[in-house]
């Protein structure tokens, strides 16, 4: 196997030992032109990573919120083929920060899992993480991604077991998203001890970093995930801030562009805080 995409491996060197901010967006939500500039906006704001999602009409794994999102970027029209430009158009300013996709098998293979990542690579993606894809059956599209330099990142949950991380640990790289709830996205009441705990387990069979999302909702929550873990992913609560004020922007007459931008600044603002909070 080829090393860790540099981008990655980069972004977490140069966090010296601090926690990596990873945000999760919806492409297409709160539309098509504005995802490559809320991308830029979140960099600003204090993200290392940013994580994509490829909207899709069953998205099992997540909770009403990005399904929500998902819904509205797939009532726009949005594709993987304009996912993969909306990356394009982030290189064009921004060659340092790593893009990760999040998503599900179903559009990867009506495009073809070669095609995918021929394109992948060629617009700069970083990482995929397939929530339907079990590294028990990754062998071939984990090969394609290898070739490309792009890093195959997998999920493990509370309940996974020795041999899931076992065989995790054998095809993950980039680093590892540890599901902090049992459920959806956005569910839950998150128990930070447990977190901690899990980690240590995991960490005896992950040497690569471990990313937390589900459930972080506040700066709180946030810091103490961030003293255990080597990345804290949020995506629901930021979803949550840009649709309230697209809904509030909506309320005030406001045009599609001033609504976008309106819903950029609320997700950037939110994100600061959080920066802010983490060091």
């Amino acid at each position: 196997m080829n090393a860790s995409n540099e981008r990655l491996q980069a972004a977490f060197t140069r966090l010296a030992g601090r926690t990596a901010l990873v945000p999760y967006v919806t492409a297409g939500d709160p539309s098509l032109d504005a995802t490559p500039k809320l991308m830029h906006e979140l960099v600003k704001a204090g993200a290392d990573i940013i994580e994509l999602g490829i909207p899709f009409s069953d998205p099992m794994a997540d909770g009403p919120v990005i399904q929500r999102a998902a819904e509205r970027a797939i009532a726009r029209g949005t594709t993987l083929r304009h996912v993969l430009e909306m990356v394009a158009e982030f290189r064009r300013n921004d060659t340092t920060t790593p893009v990760v996709f999040m998503g599900y098998a179903n559009p990867i293979e009506r495009m073809g899992q070669q095609a995918f990542v021929d394109a992948a690579k060629e617009v700069g993606l970083d990482g995929i993480l397939v929530v339907d894809y079990p590294p028990e059956e990754i062998a071939e599209f984990a090969a394609m991604l290898d070739e490309a330099s792009i890093d195959p990142i997998f999920l493990l949950a509370p309940t996974s077991t020795d041999a899931r991380m076992q065989a995790v640990a054998k095809v993950a790289r980039g680093y590892v998203y540890y599901v902090s709830l049992k459920g959806v996205t956005g569910a839950g009441n998150l128990d930070t001890d447990d977190v901690a705990r899990r980690l240590s387990i995991i960490r005896q069979h992950v040497k690569i970093p471990v990313g937390v999302g589900f459930g972080i909702r506040d700066p709180e929550s946030a810091k103490k995930v961030s003293e255990c873990a080597d990345a804290v992913v949020i995506g629901s609560k930021i979803i949550e801030t840009m649709e309230e004020a697209v809904q509030a922007a909506q309320a005030e007459g406001l045009s599609a562009q001033e609504s976008d931008a309106r819903a950029i600044k609320a997700a950037a603002d939110w994100l600061a805080g959080i920066r802010a909070v983490l060091g």
